[in-house]
């Protein structure tokens, strides 16, 4: 097993400033700064992570690591497999968020890191150090879990199948041995994907009903809305970094998702034996993932007196708000953090 991860900052003499961020669905290890200087974009959170940020690198030592499953450097559908010399494709195994969090476990491990000082992501991310906290609370010393939730609801599994239909419906995907990428069906599934990550507000200031090239509609099928050439866009770029099996892979392990599964659907007996201090986040315009659901979560920890920090941050962003919003984000990840590390350090 292969997993690709970058670091940032450095490890103490004794251990104590590691903190490990978990990336979205579609995310990578490539969490900030630029590999090379033709780079376009930096890595995913650069406005959070470097020094003197949220996640400050003058003081900790911060680890992303590509998920299992993914197609940025990590074993996946698209890896060899060492007893066929062939791609794995669909004979890849089904995973979960908890195989996940077992991979990259054993990062920590090879990295000599006792106790990570933080899990820390948004969205998937979120669910990954939630998951940490079930599988290693001895491995942890507190979650920061943002724009996510306990267990994916119906709705989220709705989307995530007809992500997926979209692909395995593309005739080039051939049962998943394809070659070049089912480009369409990928890109359908991006699309419907990218509409949960907005909000409707968000919607109507960016595009409204603006038309893209003309001023009158065309009374054809092509597109008319500057919406619809955003979304065409967003697909196919898409296409060009990922990779459609491990699309379906890995929205497969997110449907899956229920901490409370162990505890019979419980949530507060989910973390009864657990002590590390958690902060939650949502945003006000998340229908993704509302802010319910991490509310639901807070409740199930302060059931079981574990402390607990919540705030509901108004947004007009949608889901997408845990990478914009990052003043009002920045501010309360650093206020949390420097407790957590004086705490350690005490």
């Amino acid at each position: 097993m292969t997993i690709r991860y970058e670091t940032y900052g450095t490890l103490s003499e004794n251990g104590d400033n590691a903190i490990l961020v978990e990336h979205a669905l579609t995310g990578d290890a490539h969490l900030a700064g630029y590999h090379t200087p033709e780079d376009k974009k930096p890595g995913w959170w650069e406005a959070m992570v470097g020094p003197g940020k949220a996640f400050d690198t003058n003081r900790y030592f911060i680890v992303c690591s590509n998920i299992i499953g993914g197609c940025s450097g990590s074993t996946g559908p698209r890896s060899i497999n060492p007893d066929t010399g062939r791609r794995y494709n669909m004979d890849f195994p089904v995973i979960t968020i908890a195989d996940m969090v077992r991979a990259q476990k054993r990062l920590t491990d090879h990295l000599g890191i006792r106790k990570w000082l933080c899990v820390a992501g948004g969205s998937m991310g979120g669910m990954l150090a939630l998951q940490w906290a079930i599988s290693y609370p001895d491995s942890v010393n507190s979650i920061i879990a943002i724009a996510t939730t306990s267990r994916v609801s119906p709705q989220s599994i709705a989307f995530n199948w007809v992500g997926r239909e979209a692909i395995m419906g593309d005739p080039t995907w051939m049962n998943g041995n394809y070659e070049q990428q089912p480009m369409r069906g990928l890109a359908i599934a991006r699309m419907l994907a990218h509409i949960t990550y907005l909000s409707d507000e968000s919607m109507r200031k960016k595009f409204g009903r603006h038309l893209q090239d003309s001023t009158d509609y065309s009374f054809e099928f092509d597109k008319d809305f500057q919406v619809e050439s955003y979304l065409e866009y967003q697909g196919t770029r898409f296409v060009e970094r990922f990779d459609a099996d491990s699309y379906l892979y890995i929205t497969r392990a997110l449907d899956y998702f229920d901490i409370s599964d162990t505890a019979h659907g419980d949530l507060s007996q989910t973390f009864a034996n657990i002590h590390m201090p958690f902060m939650v986040i949502s945003f006000s315009s998340d229908w993704l993932f509302p802010a319910y659901q991490s509310q639901e979560l807070v409740k199930a920890l302060l059931k079981c007196g574990i402390d607990t920090t919540y705030c509901n941050i108004e947004s007009s962003y949608g889901h997408d708000a845990f990478l914009l919003e990052t003043e009002t984000l920045g501010s309360l990840i650093t206020s949390f953090l420097t407790n957590r590390y004086v705490e350690v350090k005490a």
